[in-house]
């Protein structure tokens, strides 16, 4: 591949013709190749009809999002041609079902390829509904990827998914076809062979990232709701549940799931619940039943466009400011928002650590773009951690304890936790403010009460010592600084490859570390917070904690994600 060129693939057609498998099938190959990819679909929220689209960026080195341009597209509607046709690059290579389409080619600068794909598969004794796999074998072809790599990728995903020996050799015979049908008309658009190599690397989405880290965290239990784009974590869970012993729990409700997470938690297993907004909103008791009785507990918050139900299989970032003021009363939360499959997994161990550590809340924030997208990376990058569970107290130590007190009045606000069943651990908890004992009280007890409401936000100081730190990346001579957090990081990392007019200053955490995050705000540069919301949330918590004015705001609020092109050009407006 050309050094300075990512390739960007993309299918298109209606709902049911298998476009996110091919671009699964794709990336697989990828990696099989030991090539770095990125890929992303997009659907609707019916169950029938509508516009699927499935993007994969290809590239020898790392590739942290897709770009709005397309390479190669292939249209199996005249509908998704129309919409996708302004997105094309000149000389774009368009594969389009002649059967099915008529295009009229017009003066535009496109190379038209014409497939007949039902005599195709006819002629080849192959199935019909395998189109999607007869588009990998042509895209094989053109990558000049050597068939057996398409082969691997094929059993690979299919054995994976359950298919039977006889459904899998179909798909490689249509497959085959595919990489056949060109080869007397057109030379393979890369020089150089792609052959199957022995690689280090994995491919996973975010939600697939956080059931890894989950598992290495030990979780015991999870609990959850089916909720676009939260949903694959408990369907992943439960398929390892048994080898990996753990308890996973499809709800009948949000509410419930959170109640029954607390409940583990409070047993002594490390417990999480997942969802988006829409049951973050009905968890909100929940989640100040766990910072009042000091329960650790994990919430994955898969952001989706709202308000309401919204556009639920679209991304957006909207639910930072609802995270950051959530639940009635004060009490502290930490929120950690990975910008990519490697974060969730570290930031899901640092979860599970922190949240054991200082008994409170902790949530992992994402949106679709970064749950969703399968992403090719170097196993290298998944290094195992330690894991923490606090001032978690043994039966020995409890021993050793005349009068325990639950929630003692300690310096640093972190009193010792004791677990159902230990001889000398009994304690109470409730959802009531309470003594050292966990007994309740009332406004008669107000210096209690003070007292505890202190001892809870006396962690702060040092969680934030805990916490990933904002980074700078690219140049730090660039006149202009991008201020962002979460998804945007990928897109912004891509623009930064082919821009040096601007950098990026990277947020991962919410409470920030507000020294390192002035260190780095220049006084000197432009700066713009870029944002998948439309107000601008981050903007506006920065001005409120930091007493800056934060004027300057890029935001992109439309359901889809920030594209690299979008923010080259968007930037030249500052």
């Amino acid at each position: 591949m050309k050094k300075e060129k990512t390739v960007n693939w993309k299918i298109a057609g209606e709902a049911g013709q298998g476009q996110q498998i091919a671009g699964l099938v794709l990336s697989q190959a990828c990696l099989l190749a030991d090539v770095f990819a990125f890929s992303y679909s997009e659907y609707p929220s019916q169950l029938r009809g509508g516009l699927v689209a499935n993007q994969v960026a290809l590239f020898k080195e790392p590739v942290n999002a897709v770009s709005k341009k397309i390479d190669f597209f292939f249209a199996l509607s005249h509908k998704s041609f129309n919409y996708f046709k302004k997105d094309l690059n000149k000389r774009a290579f368009v594969f389009y079902d002649s059967d099915e389409i008529e295009i009229n080619k017009g003066s535009e600068e496109f190379k038209f390829i014409p497939l007949p794909f039902k005599s195709l598969t006819k002629e080849n004794e192959t199935d019909f509904f395998m189109t999607n796999i007869l588009i990998v074998g042509i895209s094989a072809f053109l990558f000049n990827f050597d068939f057996k790599v398409i082969e691997k990728a094929i059993e690979k995903i299919f054995q994976g998914n359950g298919k039977s020996k006889e459904l899998i050799e179909r798909n490689i015979k249509a497959a085959q076809v595919g990489y056949k049908c060109l080869a007397k008309n057109i030379k393979p658009v890369l020089k150089k062979k792609i052959k199957l190599k022995e690689s280090k690397k994995l491919i996973l989405t975010g939600n697939e990232a956080i059931v890894k880290g989950a598992i290495y965290s030990k979780c015991g239990f999870y609990s959850a709701y089916p909720m676009t784009p939260a949903s694959s974590i408990l369907h992943i869970l439960a398929k390892k549940a048994r080898d990996n012993k753990m308890a996973v729990v499809h709800s009948e409700d949000e509410i419930a799931a959170i109640n029954m997470a607390i409940g583990a938690s409070w047993a002594g297993k490390r417990a999480m619940t997942g969802t988006s907004g829409g049951g973050i909103a009905l968890m909100n008791e929940g989640i100040n039943l766990a910072a009042m009785s000091e329960t650790p507990l994990v919430v994955v918050d898969a952001q989706r466009p709202g308000p309401a139900t919204g556009m639920a299989t679209w991304t957006e970032q909207g639910d930072l400011q609802y995270l950051t003021k959530i639940g009635y009363g004060d009490f502290p939360r930490i929120i950690l928002a990975p910008s990519n499959p490697e974060e969730a997994f570290y930031f899901t161990i640092l979860a599970f650590n922190l949240a054991d550590i200082y008994q409170m809340p902790v949530f992992i924030l994402t949106d679709k773009y970064v749950s969703e997208s399968y992403k090719v990376v170097n196993s290298s990058d998944l290094k195992k951690i330690e894991i923490n569970r606090g001032n978690l107290l043994t039966e020995e130590q409890l021993s050793r304890i005349e009068n325990y007190k639950r929630y003692a009045l300690v310096k640093d606000g972190v009193s010792p936790r004791s677990v159902p069943g230990q001889k000398k651990g009994i304690f109470l908890a409730n959802g009531n403010e309470h003594n050292e004992y966990g007994c309740s009280i009332d406004g008669f007890s107000g210096e209690i009460r003070k007292k505890q409401m202190e001892k809870r936000h006396a962690k702060l100081a040092d969680i934030i010592k805990d916490l990933p730190k904002p980074e700078l990346l690219g140049s730090k001579k660039a006149s202009l600084t991008l201020i962002g957090w979460g998804s945007v990081k990928g897109p912004v990392l891509e623009a930064l490859k082919h821009s040096s007019n601007f950098n990026y200053i990277h947020i991962p955490c919410f409470p920030f570390n507000e020294k390192t995050l002035l260190k780095l705000l220049d006084k000197g540069r432009n700066k713009v917070v870029i944002e998948n919301n439309y107000k601008g949330q981050l903007a506006d918590l920065m001005q409120e904690v930091l007493g800056m004015k934060f004027e300057n705001r890029l935001n992109k609020y439309n359901g889809q994600q920030f594209f690299p092109e979008e923010i080259i050009e968007e930037i030249k407006k500052f």
